[in-house]
């Protein structure tokens, strides 16, 4: 359930991030095969949930398949997710005036992968991450790995190859800010889902 419903609330924001971005953009905000190897690296990470240490309050009831609470989370976190989104965009466009697709597309392919692996730690747990409830340490791990991994890409001649390009350094204030921010942000609208729903994976 933690890996289904991370994807589907991630995916669902993304695709409308897209949407909306290919509207007002005058290029595509992320390419075809940009966006088949930045959901490649991701699903990496979310690979490693099944080794995750679940919270002892989750084990006391058997938990039943709800299509319901799913589709609930989805609409509840993929907008989250796609708010971000935007103010990724805005935030190429207006603040560092990128007008190049280039550019604008390696900004977001990382920021897309370490935005979904810091997310990931997020949903995993209805409590506080990192301090009420620990990650295994091969989700840390991956998650870790594979974010470094991202911001390393467009320097290689893989992201060459699919369109990326090697970016200025001041732009990780964008692929590492906002998804700190987002954590944060993230956690207050949990809050708000368990008070609302009264669960939460």
């Amino acid at each position: 359930m933690k890996y289904i419903k991370l994807a589907v609330s991630f995916n669902f924001g993304e695709v409308t991030s897209v949407i909306i971005a290919s509207v007002l953009l005058p290029f595509l905000p992320i390419t075809p095969i940009q966006l088949l190897v930045q959901s490649l690296l991701y699903d990496f990470g979310q690979l490693t949930l099944p080794f995750d240490n679940v919270d002892t309050e989750y084990l006391k009831d058997p938990k039943i398949w709800d299509i319901k609470s799913l589709k609930n989370f989805m609409l509840f976190m993929g907008p989250l997710s796609s708010t971000f989104d935007m103010i990724v965009f805005a935030s190429i466009w207006f603040l560092f005036n990128i007008r190049d697709a280039a550019t604008f597309q390696t900004i977001w392919f990382s920021y897309g992968v370490v935005s979904n692996l810091i997310g990931m730690h997020i949903i995993r747990t209805a409590k506080v991450p990192f301090i009420q409830s620990n990650a295994h340490k091969f989700v840390y791990l991956s998650s870790i790995i594979l974010s470094i991994i991202a911001i390393i890409v467009p320097y290689t001649s893989l992201g060459h190859f699919i369109g990326l390009v090697s970016n200025p350094i001041s732009y990780l204030t964008i692929i590492i800010g906002v998804p700190i921010l987002y954590c944060f942000v993230a956690l207050f609208a949990k809050k708000i889902y368990i008070k609302k729903y009264g669960e939460w994976i």
